[in-house]
């Protein structure tokens, strides 16, 4: 195989194409919802890996994306895990509206930086080693088509841990961090909606025989919120709020859709029946709440076998001039939970620099596409 050195130039060669890639990725509708175009981006991308040699199958799935599978090498041989996912938060129309762009070596545009700036990454990295004769490890790809909404309409995170066991390292390209981070640890997600049942009446006629949902459910939210636990690292935010129809009407029903972040599965198991005490407590009679999960995502777990392979990583990196890295924790969820899961030593955020994603002011640094592809091949040629 050519040498490490030789790889890079291979990328500087390609900058156009890989450009051109991540732009044809970008400017397609594929929000969660929108199974139609994550399975676009499916298709494109196992048009990509079979032209490089890839075995592709997909996991099919009634209301989801597709998880796209994908596999190169000696059977016989011990297999590393690339991931990721092709869905996004945005909406229809989102592509059109804000397409990709690159300004003054900012790229802006939908999911540009979560994340198919790092989809790139990981098919121009494995299609330049295996070029140049790569046969170190046998390779497996895993891309995810509903890893934003935490794979809550399909059987994906099973799919994945049986796809995934047994690998002997795992790398995310999931978003960059702008100081360079990577990321060994995530807290897990869970969501859940809390639905309040009042009576209704109206407000100027006859407003005692009213039972007010949202005055049962703000007292709620007060508790909900005191459940946050910093010291054992475990938040609640009450995201989405509604209730009632008009002003001049005793609000007969209200909900609350709740996110918590979990650092350790006793953290979770607290807030799963501190919640349900929750909604069995009631503060204006004759009202009722029904508490529902609506998912749950595991955390990461920081591994001793992820330190080490991340200090085993640094020294290549140091070796070929990349910038310094650091291995750190982070709130947002990924599938890496599902590596870490199954034992794998995992590498997250490797994916291109960039900030603000999940909102419109969302941008990915151009030329951390080019050196986190470099990167990338570093660490799989040499680890």
């Amino acid at each position: 195989m050519e040498d490490v050195v030789q790889l890079f130039d291979k990328v500087d060669q390609n900058r156009e194409a890989m450009v051109d890639t991540w732009k044809l990725l970008v400017d397609r509708d594929c929000g969660s919802g929108n199974k139609a175009g994550v399975d676009g981006v499916g298709r494109d991308v196992k048009d990509f890996l079979e032209k490089c040699g890839f075995k592709v199958w997909f996991h099919e799935y009634e209301k989801a994306g597709n998880m796209l599978v994908a596999e190169y090498g000696d059977a016989s041989k011990p297999f590393i895990v690339l991931t990721g996912h092709m869905d996004t938060v945005f909406g229809d129309g989102t592509a059109a509206a804000r397409p990709f762009t690159i300004k003054d070596g900012k790229v802006t545009g939908p999911g540009v930086l979560d994340m198919k700036g790092g989809v790139t990454i990981l098919l121009y990295a494995v299609r330049f080693l295996l070029e140049a004769g790569y046969n170190r490890y046998r390779i497996k790809i895993i891309l995810a088509g509903d890893e934003e909404v935490a794979h809550g309409n399909s059987t994906a995170s099973a799919d994945y841990e049986k796809e995934a066991k047994g690998a002997v390292m795992g790398f995310n390209l999931e978003t960059g961090c702008v100081d360079n981070s990577v990321v060994i640890e995530r807290k897990g997600v869970a969501q859940y909606l809390f639905e309040v049942d009042g009576v209704g009446a109206h407000a100027g006629n006859n407003p005692e025989d009213g039972r007010s949902a949202v005055e049962e459910l703000a007292h709620k939210i007060l508790d909900i919120q005191a459940e946050t636990d910093w010291q054992e690292g475990t938040t609640v935010n009450c995201g989405v709020i509604a209730g009632g129809t008009v002003a001049n009407a005793v609000p007969e029903h209200a909900w609350v859709k709740v996110d918590v972040r979990f650092k350790t599965t006793a953290g979770m198991e607290r807030i799963e029946k501190a919640f349900q005490k929750i909604a069995k407590k009631q503060y204006v009679e004759s009202t009722t709440t029904c508490c529902k999960k609506l998912v749950v995502f595991p955390p990461m777990e920081r591994l001793e076998s992820s330190e080490k392979l991340f200090e085993r990583a640094e020294a290549i990196a140091e070796k070929y001039g990349f910038p310094k890295a650091k291995a750190i924790a982070v709130g947002g969820g990924s599938d890496s939970a599902h590596l870490t899961a199954c034992g794998i030593p995992t590498l997250c955020a490797l994916g291109v620099r960039g900030q603000f994603n999940h909102t419109e002011r969302e941008w990915a640094e151009e030329e951390s596409l080019f050196e986190r592809t470099k990167l990338l091949m570093a660490l799989l040629s040499e680890l």
